[in-house]
């Protein structure tokens, strides 16, 4: 079976595109499971895998499956298994804390209200409790979760020693999980500063920070909260810097009910870069990617300069010596009838185009003393409906050709065009330069003030430390043992195609081809044909006459040997022969070209004779075989007796 060269090169499109949409989600599952993302050598991987008899085990299983299964991991349905161990820092820290042990020992809730709020929300009264995951859980591991929806919640603790901000980069560092979503609300830290008076029993929304990091959503507005406050060296003011936006669609952090990895990392170089999952996701520099800006203009507009009365700001004015022309009329309108037109035969002028419904009846109800004098609904006049009108006929309007409208001057250039006007630029009296923006106020207390529409907000593994080699280790430790297990429970390939397809409905159409396409081709060139005598004939006969031609040329070579032979032997009967030929004269020239014409003639006889002989059929090919062989003989005979 023969296929065109343009089906041949869409099926091997269509190859390549099965096999890229296969790869890409391959990928993404091989992504998201890779220990290379999670900073684990081999050791530590078999360390993870459960080669620790005395730890506690992880195992996932199916969503349906009972909690006792998970936590002796003897179900048959275990697909995987991990050792989790209370994750412990590596080097010099801050603060860190894991929740594990199920206490708030070093936590306290703020016992105060919240300014400016109507009294029966203003009190910090939301619930906090430490509790594991709902879904993905590792045995053993448990978070901080805020339990109360439509409440303020505030909760604080002391960081085991101040951070300073003078030559150490900061790293801050921990996870969320929005386990059933958020509506409204926000999953942000709150860096406390380093006040005399801090007290964490009054934690509330007026308390002085350095930093504010971390998610936040109102409406469909997804964020990744940077902000720190700025002291003024000349007033000492404090005034709030936001840092730009991520450059990331945030969304999918919000809404997958997973749990995700949030990182800060500010340098002394004033350079900042905010991670999701260990993925850059925004990055800047507090001089210059901050709004509003840390360093004040040095020039600003005097706010005494006033424009002058004489100030012309108009670069185009009308022409002061243009002039009506006389004939130009302002007042002539812009239709007119058109005096060419003529009423249609058969307008019937004394028809109303609409006339009283002779079907309708006055209702029952109908009052006239309250509801007036009766008339009938007004419908379409049937005597209308094969003339080409009904009523008074009026000549169509158009466009008057008189018509030129209100009459302006031309605008030419303003001679005394000066500007846009601006006021002078002054000194900024405010101004400073502050080239060294990190160093800001230290702070000593981690504390979280949130107001949320949605209850359990999920944060664990706080760390807090000058070395992104040591957060990345604890998140290796902690976060990444979450990951491996949301991994392992993910869903097949095909409900991701389709969670996918949900999101972005294009796929659909990649999916359709990708399905659809091999099933057409397949009954395409695979549904059996009806077969055609006459076509195989038509096919074969040209292959037939190739053959003879062939051999002819292989007997005409032979031949052309033989007489080369016999010339070297009978050379000297030759030379007498054609002295014998010479006195013969032309009656033997006679002779051989009547032989030749004589021969032509059977040839095309014969090639005429097969041409008009009758189609064969398949059960009559033996036969023509036969007839062939022979007239091959016939051909080699004549060959031979020309020779």
């Amino acid at each position: 079976m023969k296929l065109g060269g343009g089906w041949v090169w869409r099926l091997l499109l269509l190859s390549l595109l099965t096999g890229a949409v296969v790869a890409a989600h391959e990928n993404q599952w091989e992504g998201d499971v890779s220990d290379d993302d999670l900073g684990l050598d081999e050791e530590e991987l078999k360390v993870l895998m459960g080669e620790d008899e005395d730890e506690e085990e992880a195992t996932v299983a199916d969503d349906d499956q009972s909690d006792e299964a998970d936590q002796t991991g003897s179900d048959a349905n275990v697909t995987f298994q991990v050792t989790y161990k209370t994750p412990v820092p590596t080097g010099d820290v801050y603060f860190a804390e894991t929740f594990d042990d199920g206490l708030l020992d070093r936590w306290q809730q703020s016992k105060t209200t919240k300014e400016d709020a109507d009294d029966d929300i203003a009190k910090y009264d939301g619930k906090w409790a430490v509790e594991p995951l709902k879904e993905n859980k590792v045995p053993g591991d448990q978070g901080l979760v805020l339990k109360s929806h439509a409440k303020h919640h505030a909760i604080a603790a002391m960081l085991d020693k101040p951070f300073v901000f003078k030559d150490k980069p900061l790293v801050v560092q921990y996870e969320v999980n929005f386990q059933d979503g958020i509506d409204c609300g926000g999953a942000y830290i709150k860096l406390l500063s380093d006040a005399g008076n801090l007290n964490l029993d009054q934690f509330h929304d007026r308390t002085p920070y350095t930093i504010m990091f971390g998610p936040d959503k109102c409406g469909e507005d997804y964020k990744l909260h940077f902000i720190f406050r700025h002291k003024n060296p000349l007033n000492r003011d404090l005034e709030e810097k936001h840092a730009k936006r991520a450059d990331v669609d945030l969304k999918k952090f919000y809404t997958d009910k997973k749990t995700h990895l949030y990182t800060l990392v500010l340098n002394p170089d004033n350079s900042y870069e905010m991670f999701i999952d260990q993925s850059s996701v925004s990055r800047g520099n507090l001089l210059h990617d901050v709004v509003p800006p840390v360093n004040p203009p040095k020039e600003i507009d005097d706010p005494k300069d006033a424009k002058p009365d004489d100030w012309d700001e108009r670069a185009k004015i009308p022409d002061p010596e243009a002039a009506k022309p006389d004939d130009w009329d302002e007042d002539a309108p812009a239709k007119v009838e058109d005096p060419d037109a003529l009423k249609p035969e058969g307008w019937l002028d004394d028809e109303p185009e609409f006339v009283s419904d002779p079907n309708a009846e006055k209702p029952e109800d109908w009052d006239e003393e309250m509801d007036g004098e009766w008339e009938a609904p007004q419908v379409p006049n049937p005597a209308c409906e094969t003339a080409p009108g009904c009523g008074e006929w009026k000549r169509p309007m158009i466009n008057n050709p008189q018509y030129k409208g209100k009459w302006k001057a031309l605008l030419i250039d303003n001679p005394n065009y000066q500007g846009v006007w601006k006021p002078q630029k002054i000194n900024n009296p405010d101004y400073f330069e502050d080239l060294h923006p990190f160093r800001m106020t230290s702070f000593k207390a981690l504390g979280l003030e949130l107001w949320s529409m949605t209850s359990d907000i999920y944060f664990d593994n706080f760390i807090i430390t000058s070395h992104k080699e040591v957060a990345d280790r604890w998140a290796a430790d902690s976060w990444g043992l979450k990951k491996l297990v949301a991994s392992a429970n993910e869903p097949g390939i095909f409900a991701q195609l389709l969670m996918a397809a949900e999101e972005r409905p294009w796929l659909w159409v990649i999916y359709i081809l990708t399905v659809g396409l091999p099933i057409g081709l397949a009954v395409l060139f695979c549904w059996p044909k009806k077969s055609d005598d006459y076509v195989y004939k038509k096919a074969d006969l040209p292959r037939d006459d190739i053959e003879e031609e062939e051999e002819e040329e292989e007997e005409e070579g032979a031949d052309e040997e033989d007489k080369a032979a016999e010339a070297t032997v009978e050379a000297p009967a030759a030379a007498k022969e054609e002295e014998e030929l010479e006195d013969s004269g032309a009656g033997a020239e006679d002779l051989e070209g009547d032989d030749e014409e004589e021969e032509e003639e059977e040839e095309e006889e014969e090639v005429e004779e097969d041409s008009k002989a009758p189609e064969r059929t398949l059960d009559d090919e033996g036969e023509g075989d036969v007839a062939e062989e022979s007239h091959k003989q016939a051909v080699r005979k004549r060959r031979v007796r020309k020779d």
